[in-house]
């Protein structure tokens, strides 16, 4: 049996996405042609990041080289990334390695089942990288097109006056980080713990 690891990924951090469809979907498609799912990796992170700021992408990476993983399965390409010179980076690391991808949503693997690299992948990879990259700039550019639109018409961002927290109210709805901070532990330790 081959041994595989999932990689998920969505780019919210909070709990409007989760990786769930994604980690239930690639199990499914593990068990139906025989793949030993070792490790599910799940990101919450932008995949517009660079390669060496997504740290669970990078575990994903060192742990299938380094536990001779046969493949590594995500939903679609863009979970890997939406910069495709980041993507291409990843695909090429586990040619080099001779770590095979799956991209259920494109039905694509890097490698055929006889081993030699899919003819296809590299014209695929780029093409459907360079969309995923678009696509984010895309939406950026409507995001801020629709923020600036807000402001001119009056509208303004962040918080509403006087909805700030109280030192009584973070104390009551954040004791642990409190305690934390008033302990000395940095704000990147204490937001990690």
């Amino acid at each position: 049996m081959k041994k595989a690891v999932i990689y998920a990924r969505v780019s919210s951090i909070n709990d409007r996405q989760n990786t769930d469809r994604q980690v239930i979907d690639l199990t499914d498609f593990a068990t139906k042609n025989s793949y030993e799912v070792v490790k599910v990796f799940e990101e919450h992170i932008s995949g517009a990041k660079k390669n060496t700021e997504r740290p669970i992408l990078m575990e994903c990476l060192d742990f299938a080289e380094s536990n001779a993983i046969d493949i590594i399965l995500c939903s679609e390409l863009s979970r890997l990334g939406r910069n495709c010179d980041e993507v291409l980076k990843n695909v090429l690391h586990c040619k080099e390695v001779r770590i095979n991808l799956f991209f259920q949503k494109e039905n694509l693997f890097l490698f055929q089942e006889d081993g030699t690299e899919n003819p296809y992948s590299n014209i695929m990879i780029a093409v459907l990288g360079t969309a995923a990259q678009m696509e984010r700039d895309n939406i950026k550019f409507r995001l801020n097109s629709g923020r600036a639109k807000y402001i001119a018409e009056g509208g303004v961002l962040g918080r509403p006056v006087g909805t700030k927290k109280t030192a009584e109210q973070l104390q009551k709805d954040y004791p642990k980080v409190v305690k934390e901070l008033k302990k000395g532990t940095s704000l990147r330790r204490t937001a990690k713990l």
